[in-house]
Formats: structure tokens, C-alpha cells, sequence
């Protein structure tokens, strides 16, 4: 039962497959990973082809762990807030953090090349080009489609394995046959495309470099991040179907009439607007929940193959980086882990947040495109980021919760209840920065302050 586990195959060379095959390797483990693409770094990558990642402190210390925080902050542009850009042309700036804090926009084809390179550099091998069968996960057999043949080669020679292989991941396909296995994925009615808006005339940015760029339409949205090579990615989230949809964009006339009524001011940045319109592909976007996330003491999922989440809190990666650190801490707790324990700590540490962030990614859609132009949530941004000066030691937005530290994901969910009553007393009794002045509402400030305090200790309590 406690035989030591040496050979671990891991399923998807993506970002978290990559670094947790550096983990391991570097643990005294052997690691082989199987990936169905080509390798990424012999082919020429186009731009436009991923949406760009946006690091925050959750990944930046899964990279750490590996030692490769310091290679990444090369090719990583600091984001210091949201500009969001206004139907009527005006542009606001939103601080994520209190304390000129950043999240990193970092391209996903450099950082995955990169975790790449390290995990061969740290002895792991890639088998790039290797398609799933399918997998057995009792016998821990794994089949694969043999390019241009009808035969399947099978590979056996491991004691682990762990799928790290997306959101339609083989190894959960094997685990949803499985009796009583619980499995969903929900698509939103929104789907999104690329678009570039490239280097002006002398090379520079067009516009300020260090901001996620938001257009809030209310049902629909447009974003821009910044690359390393001056270039802005942007993504437009938009309705399938309805009246204003992909569906209804039908011709180059479309795109471009649709650009100048909703995103007039973006019309002089992207110069390639119908081109690559129509190059893109429109990509869907999906949440999956599962559970359990391992079987027996033989394999696991990781990642996106245990809790894909839409894109809108940027914390994907982030969420997957963190499974792959939390791992990598309980494998440090002991010289000879008992497999099925330690399984069964990771999932136990793991799904409860893995809801969470799911959770998270979708109310922040909703904030993204709808509510950060309305001024009564400008006005509450505010205040939440007043109250976190005032009272550093109990207040943090749950914003910051989630970027700038290592809150859990569910106390951050659980928290937004509490800092709904609080902000809605704080609303009710006028204007924030004259009240401050007031004895009384300091002293109702400070009850109130009391009042969240242990509420958010009850909270930490019950996790």
C-alpha cells in the first residue's frame, strides 16, 4: 500500500501540466508528459490565437515554487487598474489594489513555452503529438491513437497519473463513466474573439500601457491587454444570439457599423478590425464541476480538467498554479506519502475552492460588462478602498481577497455577504468623505467595523 510512487505520467504539457512537472522532477520524481499538439515552440505562434493571462499573486507563487517567478517578471507588464473606456468617450481609471498593486498580463504561448523548456531542463520528458484514446483508470493503462495507423499504442509504465489536460480533459471523460460520478459544464450565452490593436507608427503603445482597457456595454463587453511587443490583445465578449450577437455580424458592413455605434473610439486602434474578425475563430466559454477529483491512490485532476472557469476574474491560471503549489506542499510534509491520504488532502483543500473561483469568474462578468459604469458602483469602489486604509487590519475588499493574496477562494465568496450589509450602512448615511468628519458616524463606522470583524471570523471558523 505505501510502495514509494516514482513514475508519474502527466496528461496536457499546458501552463499547469508544465510547472507541476518541474514540481515533481525536482522532488526526486520521473515524469513523463504526454501532449496531443505539436510542440509550440518549433511552430511560428500568431498573435490572436489566446486570450492573454493576467498573473496575479496566487500564480506568481506556483512559479515560485518552481523557480521560475524571476524569468516570467522579464516578459510580464504590471496592470495598476481597469481604464475603463465610457459610451460617451471618457475614460476612468479604476485602482485594482490601495496599495499600488498590479496584476501582470503575460502572453500564454511565451509563459508556456517557457514552464516547457524547464520542465525538459529539469529531466521531465514531453511525447508531443500523442492523442488519448482513452484511459483505464483502475489499471492506470493509457491508450493512444497512433497518427495515420488504426492502432492503438498503450503505456502502463507509471505508478501516477495526473490529468492536467483542460477542460475536456481525457482523464475525466474516464472518471464521468464511472458509477455515481458527478459531472456538469454550463456554457454562458456569450462567446468571444481576438482582435489586435498593433504598435503605432513609431512602435509605441496607443494607448496607456499599464491598465486592463474595458468597454462595458451593459450586455456585452470589449477588453485590451497589453503584450510585451507594444501590441494590445483585445477580446470582444459577445452574445451568440440575439439582437446585438455574433449571429447578427454577417459581413465586414456589420462589424464595422457595430464598431462605430458601440466602440466608436476603438475604430483608429485596430486597423484590422474586419479582417481579423472574420480570421478569428469565435470561441466558447465553459464552467465544469466534478467530483470526486481522484480514484483510489492512482490518479488525479488538476487544473482546468477539475474547475474550467470563464475567463472574467483572470484567475484561471492562477487557481491552477495554486492546485499545483498546495500539492507540492503536502508532498513536502512527508519522505513516503500514503497516496490515497494525500489524494484525498488535495482534494479535500481543493474542490470547496474550485466552486469558489467558478462561482467568482461569473459575478464578475456581470460587474465587468454592466456595473462598472454605473456611478453607484464607482461610488461603493471607492468606498471599499477607503475603508481598507482606514481599517487595513480588518477590511479587504474582496477584489483583493482574491488578486493580492492567498485568501481562500471560499472565504472570499463567503465574504461578499458581509461586506454587502456593511457597505450598504456605510451608502445609506450619505456622503462618505463628509460624514467622515462626524463623531457620530465614526462611532457607528466603528460598530459597524466590529460588527463585519466577527462576522468574518465566523466565517474563517466554519471552513
Amino acid at each position: 500500500r505505501m510502495r514509494k510512487k516514482q513514475q508519474v505520467s502527466i496528461l496536457g504539457a499546458g501552463l499547469v501540466g508544465s510547472l507541476l512537472a518541474v514540481l515533481f522532477q525536482k522532488r526526486g520524481y520521473t515524469v513523463q508528459i504526454f501532449e496531443r499538439r505539436s510542440d509550440m515552440r518549433l511552430a511560428s505562434m500568431s498573435a490572436g490565437k489566446s486570450i492573454n493571462l493576467a498573473m496575479s499573486m496566487r500564480g506568481w507563487a506556483g512559479l515560485q515554487k518552481a523557480g521560475l517567478e524571476e524569468d516570467i517578471r522579464s516578459i510580464a507588464i504590471p496592470m495598476y487598474g481597469r481604464e475603463l473606456h465610457q459610451a460617451n468617450g471618457e475614460t476612468i481609471f479604476q485602482a485594482y489594489g490601495k496599495n499600488n498593486e498590479a496584476i501582470y498580463s503575460v502572453s500564454r504561448g511565451e509563459l508556456n513555452k517557457k514552464l516547457m523548456s524547464l520542465a525538459e531542463s529539469c529531466g521531465a520528458k514531453i511525447h508531443f503529438n500523442h492523442r488519448i484514446h482513452q484511459v483505464d483508470i483502475d489499471s492506470n493503462e493509457i491508450q493512444f491513437d497512433v497518427e495515420f495507423k488504426d492502432e492503438k499504442q498503450t503505456y502502463s509504465n507509471h505508478d501516477l497519473i495526473i490529468g492536467a489536460d483542460g477542460a475536456f480533459s481525457a482523464l475525466r471523460n474516464a472518471y464521468v463513466k464511472k458509477d455515481r460520478y458527478n459531472y456538469s459544464q454550463h456554457y454562458i450565452g456569450h462567446g468571444y474573439k481576438e482582435l489586435v490593436i498593433p504598435p503605432d507608427e513609431n512602435g509605441d503603445f496607443r494607448i496607456k500601457k499599464e491598465a486592463l482597457h474595458i468597454w462595458p456595454r451593459r450586455n456585452f463587453m470589449l477588453i485590451a491587454l497589453p503584450n510585451t511587443d507594444h501590441s494590445f490583445t483585445c477580446t470582444l465578449f459577445l452574445p451568440f444570439e440575439g439582437v446585438e450577437s455574433f449571429e447578427q455580424l454577417k459581413t465586414p458592413a456589420d462589424v464595422r457599423r457595430f464598431f462605430e455605434i458601440h466602440f466608436p473610439d476603438t475604430l483608429s486602434l485596430i486597423p484590422n478590425l474586419e479582417s481579423d474578425f472574420f480570421q478569428n475563430p469565435t470561441s466558447s466559454l465553459v464552467t465544469v464541476r466534478c467530483f470526486p477529483w481522484i480514484h483510489e491512490d492512482k490518479n488525479l485532476l488538476i487544473g482546468d480538467a477539475a474547475h474550467a472557469i470563464v475567463p472574467f476574474y483572470g484567475q484561471g491560471m492562477n487557481a491552477g498554479f495554486e492546485d499545483c503549489r498546495i500539492l507540492a506542499e503536502l508532498l513536502d510534509e512527508t519522505e513516503n506519502p500514503d497516496w490515497h491520504e494525500l489524494l484525498k488532502k488535495y482534494q479535500h483543500k481543493r474542490k470547496i475552492n474550485g466552486d469558489a473561483v467558478a462561482d467568482l469568474a461569473l459575478q464578475n462578468f456581470i460587474e465587468m460588462r454592466d456595473k462598472v459604469a454605473d456611478p453607484e458602483f464607482l461610488r461603493r469602489k471607492f468606498i471599499e478602498k477607503e475603508l481598507g486604509k482606514l481599517f487595513p487590519e480588518i477590511f479587504n475588499s474582496v477584489y483583493e481577497m482574491v488578486a493580492f493574496s492567498h485568501t481562500s477562494y471560499s472565504e472570499a465568496i463567503r465574504s461578499q455577504h458581509a461586506q454587502d450589509i456593511l457597505l450598504n450602512k456605510v451608502m445609506q448615511s450619505g456622503d462618505f468623505q463628509t460624514n467622515l468628519n462626524n463623531p457620530s458616524f465614526q462611532e457607528s463606522l466603528k460598530n459597524w467595523m466590529q460588527e463585519y470583524h466577527e462576522a468574518i471570523q465566523n466565517i474563517q471558523a466554519s471552513l
